[in-house]
């Protein structure tokens, strides 16, 4: 197979594996709550990523441990995984899987406007009509079915899966600022959150009540939202000889999921939901048209 074929079929594995994690993270906080669910994922992820750093030769930068590099990666376990999990996962406590996983897309967009007083970038014009038509797809997606009378969805619900991009794009922003590799960068920010979480259930008691299926949950979605399928991702961005091809297979990941939340979760799919995304990554699309991309 050519390096090219092997891009999109790491690409394609990864899309199916993200577009499984809506219907897992529903299973998974059916059995346990959302601190147990982001420790037993986080914990996951720390191992995986350790072999994923170790397989690119990365074990020189694990051990160059430093005081500079410990305080950037606690600031940035805070806002990946603990914050923005902990916000999402909450959602998805609210929500259907079918509204709570699509607001999250937003996150490109937010990050060109958080770009402007933290990068000293300016906003193209084309920016402000992208979030109008973003906003559109939300407002439909958030009316579950009903556009004509909202108000169905749980607001706070909302706030929060919209809300939880803003943490992701500020990740995005300040992750940028770090020169080590991306596995090995994951690797501490996952490492710091799953010790400040494990101090906290061990002190609140949360162990007791973890399930055999919950912890199968929680694994899956370690591996497969934040460990493993980043890597299959990193693979295919490196072997693509165009990467805004492969990049924009990632928008195939909510339609599919949607199959899955409907088949595995029984949720009756409303016409606004995948509606509403094209709206969405209709925006996202048309921002990234203009000449200077913020993401790839």
């Amino acid at each position: 197979m050519t390096e090219e074929g092997r891009s999109y079929l790491y690409a394609g594995l990864a899309v199916f594996f993200w577009s499984t994690i809506a219907t897992a993270f529903k299973l998974a906080l059916a059995q346990l709550s959302v601190v147990q669910l982001l420790f037993i994922s986080s914990a996951t992820s720390v191992f995986v990523l350790l072999i994923i750093s170790i397989l690119e030769g990365n074990l020189k930068e694990l051990l160059k441990i430093d005081t500079t590099s410990i305080f950037r990666s606690t600031g940035l376990a805070f806002l990946n995984p603990l914050i923005y999990y902990l916000v999402l996962l909450k959602a998805y406590t609210l929500l259907p899987a079918q509204v709570a996983q699509p607001l999250n897309m937003i996150w490109p967009i937010v990050l060109v406007f958080l770009s402007v007083p933290l990068l000293n970038q300016k906003i193209p014009a084309r920016s402000f009509v992208a979030l109008f038509i973003s906003f559109i797809g939300v407002y439909l997606i958030s009316s579950q079915g009903n556009p004509l009378r909202p108000g169905a969805s749980d607001l706070l619900g909302i706030l929060l899966a919209a809300g939880s991009s803003i943490f992701w794009a500020l990740y995005f922003i300040y992750n940028l600022k770090d020169k080590r590799p991306e596995s090995v960068k994951l690797f501490f920010n996952f490492l710091i959150a799953t010790i400040i979480l494990t101090i906290y259930i061990a002190f609140s008691g949360g162990f007791s009540a973890i399930s055999l299926k919950g912890a199968v949950a929680g694994i899956y979605v370690g591996i497969f939202e934040m460990g493993f399928t980043f890597y299959l991702w990193l693979k295919a961005l490196r072997l693509a000889s165009a990467s805004d091809k492969i990049s924009n297979l990632v928008f195939l990941a909510p339609f599919l999921s949607l199959l899955f939340i409907s088949i595995f979760l029984n949720e009756h799919i409303y016409l606004t939901t995948p509606s509403g995304l094209l709206f969405i990554i209709g925006g996202i699309i048309y921002m990234n048209s203009g000449k200077k991309r913020y993401v790839s």
